[in-house]
C-alpha cells in the first residue's frame, strides 16, 4: 500500500471515532498519525537490532507529538490516539486491532517485573483520558477503561472498569452491581463508598441524639423523684460516738 492509500485508510479509522475530522488531509494534522509513522520506522529498526537508532527516533517523535511509544511495543491495525498529549506506551506492550486511547493514558510497568512487564490490550479496547494500565496484565477484548482509572489487575472481555484502583462495573453488557447506568454515566465506586459511610454516620448521629434525649428524660425524672421524697433529719451521733466532751456551756475536743 502506498502513502496515499495509507492516508485514506487512516482517515476512515479516524472518521469512525472522531467527528471533528473533515477530510483525509486533516489526518496530517493529528499527532497520532505522525507518531505512528515514526513508530513504524523505529519498530523496524528495533527488530533488526538497531536499538539505539530506534530509540532515537521514538524520542524525537515524543518531543514533536507528546506521544511516547517505545519501538519495542507491538501495535495492531486501526490504532487511534485522540489528541495524544501525555500518552506513554511501554516496551513490552501488545496492542491488538482497533484499539483507542485518549490523552494522558499510560500503558506502563510496575517497576518490579522482568521480561513481559507491560500490559496487553486485546482487539477493540478503549482506554479513556488519564487512565493508567500498569503491569503485565491483559485487558480483554472490547473492554473499556474509564477516565482516570488505575488498572493493576487483569480485565475479562466485554467489561467496563472505573475507579482507583480499577473496579469492574459492567461485565458482558450486564451491570455489576445491579444499577441502571449508561456509557456516559458510569458509576463511581469511590462515591458509592462515601455514600455508604455518610449513611452510617447519619445513623450514628441520630442514635447519639436519641441517647441524649433519653439521658435528659432520666435526669428530669430523677429530679422529680428527689423533690417528691420526704426530707430526712440529720443523723445525730450517740454520746459514745462523739469525739468531744460537753462541760456546762462549753465544748472541748478530746484530741486537742
Amino acid at each position: 500500500m502506498g502513502w496515499f492509500g495509507d492516508l485514506k485508510e487512516t482517515y476512515e479509522v479516524y472518521k469512525e471515532r472522531d467527528p471533528a475530522i473533515r477530510t483525509c488531509w486533516d489526518v496530517l494534522l493529528y499527532p497520532c498519525y505522525k507518531a505512528m509513522r515514526m513508530y513504524r520506522k523505529a519498530h523496524k529498526l528495533w527488530l533488526s537490532g538497531h536499538t539505539w537508532s530506534a530509540r532515537w527516533l521514538s524520542q524525537r517523535a515524543a518531543r514533536k507529538t507528546g506521544i511516547e511509544i517505545h519501538p519495542g511495543a507491538t501495535i495492531g491495525k486501526g490504532f487511534f490516539i485522540d489528541h495524544g498529549t501525555g500518552v506513554v506506551i511501554g516496551e513490552t506492550c501488545e496492542i491488538g486491532d482497533n484499539v483507542t486511547l485518549y490523552q494522558g493514558v499510560t500503558l506502563g510497568g510496575t517497576g518490579k517485573e522482568q521480561g513481559k512487564r507491560h500490559p496487553t490490550l486485546e482487539d477493540g479496547v478503549m482506554v479513556s483520558a488519564g487512565a493508567k494500565v500498569l503491569g503485565s496484565i491483559t485487558i480483554g477484548r472490547n473492554s473499556k477503561i474509564g477516565a482516570g482509572a488505575v488498572v493493576i489487575k487483569p480485565v475479562p472481555p466485554n467489561c467496563t472498569v472505573v475507579g482507583v484502583p480499577g473496579r469492574i462495573v459492567r461485565m458482558k453488557n450486564q451491570v455489576v452491581p445491579r444499577e441502571e447506568i449508561d456509557q456516559t454515566n458510569l458509576p463511581d465506586p469511590i462515591l458509592q463508598d462515601m455514600k455508604v459511610l455518610e449513611r452510617a454516620n447519619n445513623e450514628l448521629i441520630n442514635r447519639v441524639l436519641a441517647l441524649e434525649e433519653e439521658m435528659k428524660a432520666l435526669k428530669g425524672r430523677a429530679k422529680e423523684e428527689a423533690k417528691a421524697a420526704p426530707e430526712h433529719e440529720p443523723m445525730r451521733l450517740a454520746p459514745e460516738e462523739r469525739d468531744y466532751e460537753e462541760i456546762e456551756d462549753c465544748i472541748f475536743a478530746d484530741h486537742i
